[in-house]
């Protein structure tokens, strides 16, 4: 066990998951996970942030159980790429441009928005769009590239999702805000300046790196993916024929 946990511990030194901001910038829920400070710099305890991301896994690995979406969240420019490869991945929804408020507390509305978008776009396709004169099809395309822009990433929402996950949830305050509000679970990868009394799993590191980024989106997508093969109705037949 020991071994593991060392093992996981140079894992995340390695992608560089334990700079942390600031002293000065540091939030006061993130003291017990600092192990202390370099030029002015906090130093994320990767023990302890070896716990929370089992934690986080456990829950993730939950969710795919049940069947249940993850929204992946990451608006910052460090995320974006990774946030998208992740949700792809596993054929899920994300937010990587800007949260549009109302996606969780005002679902009826977004899924109206998301219903035009689709229904543009099958017209388009079909080239019903085509009875309307140059300038109407100039307007509906501007009309396609907005809603486009705005919910493409949410298109696959059809009811409110398990959970959303988010990197850095200081910056994603509003997403978080709005599940809490929904009654929807928050994972985060959170820095050292982060709030995290609201997240129901936090991983504590670094929140700004694309490697650290990548390397724990990448546990998300392996746990989900696993749970998922394991408890699929094919291993469960094997399962039984093994047993037999």
């Amino acid at each position: 066990m020991e071994n593991d946990i060392k093992t996981k511990v140079d894992d995340l030194f390695k992608v560089g998951a334990h700079f942390g901001y600031s002293k000065t910038r540091r939030h006061p829920t993130l003291k017990p996970y600092i192990f202390g400070s370099k030029n002015r710099m906090d130093i994320i305890d990767l023990d302890k942030t070896v716990g929370m991301i089992e934690r986080a896994l456990k829950f993730v690995e939950k969710l795919s159980q049940e069947g249940k979406q993850i929204i992946f969240v990451g608006n910052k420019k460090e995320a974006q790429k990774a946030v998208i490869d992740a949700a792809n991945s596993l054929d899920m929804p994300y937010v990587a441009n800007r949260w549009i408020g109302g996606t969780l507390t005002n679902f009826a509305e977004i899924r109206k928005r998301i219903a035009r978008l689709e229904d543009l776009m099958t017209k388009k396709e079909s080239g019903e769009l085509d009875i309307y004169t140059k300038k109407e099809r100039g307007i509906l395309d501007l009309e396609i590239e907005k809603l486009t822009k705005r919910f493409w990433g949410i298109m696959k929402v059809k009811r409110l999702p398990g959970a959303i996950l988010v990197i850095d949830s200081n910056k994603e305050e509003i997403a978080v805000a709005e599940a809490k509000s929904a009654g929807i679970p928050v994972i985060s990868l959170s820095g050292s300046d982060c709030d995290i009394s609201m997240i129901d799993h936090p991983v504590v590191a670094n929140d700004s790196a694309g490697q650290s980024i990548e390397f724990f989106l990448k546990q998300v997508v392996e746990a989900y993916r696993n749970a998922k093969v394991v408890n699929s109705p094919v291993s469960a037949e094997l399962t039984k024929t093994i047993a037999a």
